[in-house]
């Protein structure tokens, strides 16, 4: 009697043998990719890969129709990075950046994220997006929230003044934030600080382009 776990791997091997004998190798390329790879439509997850799955921690079916938001520490951090890219992708069709995420667990860890649209004049609309996760080369150091909101902005080369009119708070309240950070992880400045923190700072990361 076959076991269900050799009788899956066995359909997983038909697949692939049915896949490279007919030269079709879509399905197969997004399934097995060694990196997360999802699509979405206005938001909202509606297919993703094995890979994708087991770096939040979900099963293969677990996130499908599921709101974004339920992959970032708190809703307020989603609403505060959920539009980032958009004028980017409307122009080029082009966008990446490196942002916390949270997994099923509530563990968080940085990812590399980048994204393409296929209804580029409404850029969210319908799109496909890789994920990667950093935590070997870039471990997540315990920060509270408007903490990371912080240091995600400095990485995308906000100023201070920037910064506060995007989380709706005073500059002078950013300012001691970003002191408090300095003098938390003990360094001088900005570039320190992100080298502490893993190196964030660097030629990967995706600059803030003015509104």
């Amino acid at each position: 009697m076959v076991s269900n776990g050799a009788g899956a791997r066995n359909i997983v091997e038909t697949r692939i043998d049915d896949c490279f004998g007919s030269g079709q190798f879509a399905e197969l390329a997004f399934t097995y990719a060694p990196v997360g790879l999802v699509v979405t439509e206005n938001r909202v997850i509606r297919d993703y890969n094995i890979a994708f799955a087991e770096m939040f921690g979900y099963g293969v079916e677990d996130l499908k129709n599921q709101v974004f938001s339920v992959l970032y520490p708190t809703n307020e951090e989603f609403t505060n990075v959920r539009d980032r890219g958009v004028k980017r992708l409307r122009e080029t069709n082009t966008y990446w950046d490196e942002r916390i995420m949270a997994r099923k667990d509530g563990s968080l860890f940085w990812c590399r994220v980048r994204g393409h649209s296929f209804t580029p004049d409404q850029p969210l609309r319908r799109a496909v997006w890789s994920f990667a996760d950093l935590s070997e080369i870039r471990p997540y150091r315990d920060l509270t929230r408007r903490e990371r909101e912080i240091v995600s902005y400095l990485a995308d080369g906000l100023t201070s003044k920037e910064i506060a009119l995007k989380l709706d708070i005073s500059y002078r309240t950013v300012e001691v934030y970003r002191a408090k950070l300095l003098k938390k992880f003990g360094v001088a400045n900005s570039n320190a600080l992100f080298q502490a923190l893993g190196d964030i700072e660097g030629d990967h990361v995706v600059r803030h382009v003015p509104e």
